[in-house]
């Protein structure tokens, strides 16, 4: 029987583009990165689109760096170094600043096809494109 407090969330993650679950497993096994931050969101919005949101509140397009290599999805995000010479002087701090860096693995022949920074939400879409080789095709039987 299984446990009402089993959740597949994990399973999905940090692979973006599989529709097979034993691919999914490979990845749930390895640790969560880091501590969470910052939060993100991924949807799949049609057969072969999906696109990762992440909550980047405080962070300009200038501070924010995604590369995508080797089935390999990285979101690095960049403060530059304030000190007491910038002048301010804060009374709270409840917006997370720090430096990050968010990995996503992806499935073979998924590409990254944009990126937008809006109301303090990256958005990055996504689009498995796979070669009409590889694609599912029909044998005729001979007769």
């Amino acid at each position: 029987m299984m446990n009402a407090d089993f959740a597949l969330a994990p399973l999905f993650r940090h692979s973006v583009g599989f529709d097979r679950i034993n691919d999914l497993f490979d990845s749930a096994l390895r640790a969560d990165q880091g501590n969470g931050f910052p939060p993100y969101d991924i949807v799949r919005e049609a057969d072969d689109q999906y696109r990762i949101v992440m909550a980047v509140a405080g962070f300009g397009r200038d501070a924010l760096t995604i590369v995508a290599r080797d089935n390999q999805l990285t979101v690095t995000g960049k403060q530059p170094a304030t000190g007491p010479e910038d002048g301010r002087v804060w009374l709270h701090r409840g917006i997370a600043r720090r430096n990050f860096e968010r990995s996503f693995r992806l499935a073979d022949h998924v590409q990254v096809e944009g990126a937008a920074l809006n109301d303090g939400l990256l958005e990055i879409q996504l689009r498995r494109v796979v070669p009409d080789a590889q694609r599912p095709r029909e044998i005729e039987i001979a007769q």
